[in-house]
């Protein structure tokens, strides 16, 4: 599939997504959200595709929407569609499609990925930038990386699912700083605060990441990944640990009969590396997914106001 805003490669069961727009500092647009949505399908549909690496091409990971269209620019790069959801009455449709923000369209799809994510940040990553690796599994910086939560700056309010992620990644006392204030921080600070798993040179940033990805390649079923992926991201939502363990009864239990548990044990017994048969694409259990995502509409909501 042809890209123009964004790089797609599969290397070595790795996919890395590169945001590609240098000239404009990876600036967020309409077209390369959908890209980037496109990118996830195509490394989820491909068995051989283990992990992905998200990144940035020159000096900065994304420096937030593409604001050259001047005030009407959130809406072409934050909004879903040309559509009006206002009424002949001019109220609003709240639960119209054109209201929906394209970033939580975005970062919605990395939380239903059956592949890990990985981000490496090099450089700026302010507004959307900073929001869009949140829903990304483990997230790496550069020295040269700056964070920014920007948008009551620019008179909106954080995108991306930023209001559920966010604390649960640094928690709340931080988030609100952050979210607040829009200020711009180093990686130092997003590193103690746990935003990123690590701070490194900007030589070594791109090589880090491909060996979380390598590691995650070599060593694991790719089906158990996945279904522990998706355990402890919906996890962080659940109100009982009865439902953590709900879920994972039934995934010991299909798991414990699939050959790659037998080869799990023959391997570990062998001392030798581990050939796991079973794929994402045939052998996922019967009950996955448990938990479907909820409608952008909630239901009896047509004609509520927020």
């Amino acid at each position: 599939m042809p890209f123009s805003e964004i790089r797609f490669e599969v290397d070595g069961g790795v996919a890395t997504i590169t945001l590609a727009r240098p000239e404009r500092l990876n600036a967020m647009t309409f077209t390369m959200a959908h890209e980037l949505i496109a990118a996830l399908d195509l490394a989820d549909a491909d068995d051989d595709v283990r992990a992905v690496v998200v990144t940035g091409e020159g000096r900065a990971f994304c420096a937030g929407a593409d604001l050259s269209q001047g005030a009407s620019s959130f809406n072409e790069a934050l909004g879903t569609g040309s559509a009006s959801p206002v009424r002949p009455d001019g109220s609003v449709d709240y639960g119209h499609e054109a209201v929906r923000d394209i970033g939580g369209v975005l970062t919605l799809r990395i939380f239903r990925c059956l592949k890990p994510v990985i981000g490496a940040i090099q450089g700026a990553a302010v507004g959307i930038g900073a929001t869009l690796p949140l829903a990304m599994d483990i997230r790496l910086a550069s020295t040269e990386a700056r964070f920014g939560f920007v948008f009551t700056r620019r008179g909106i309010v954080p995108e991306c699912g930023a209001s559920w992620f966010l604390p649960r990644i640094v928690g709340i006392g931080t988030a609100l700083d952050w979210c607040m204030s829009g200020r711009i921080f180093p990686a130092e600070e997003a590193l103690a605060q746990r935003l990123v798993k690590a701070v490194l040179a900007p030589a070594d940033l791109l090589g880090a990441a491909y060996a979380l990805a390598v590691a995650i390649r070599d060593n694991t079923a790719p089906v158990s990944v996945a279904l522990t992926r998706q355990m402890l991201w919906h996890g962080a939502g659940w109100s009982h640990p009865m439902e953590a363990h709900r879920v994972e009864s039934w995934s010991i239990w299909w798991r414990a009969r699939s050959a790659d548990a037998v080869e799990g044990v023959a391997s570990f017994l062998e001392k030798r590396p581990p050939i796991y048969p079973d794929k994402i694409s045939v052998d996922m259990p019967d009950f996955f997914p448990w938990q479907p995502e909820p409608p952008f509409r909630a239901p009896g909501a047509e004609d509520q106001q927020p």
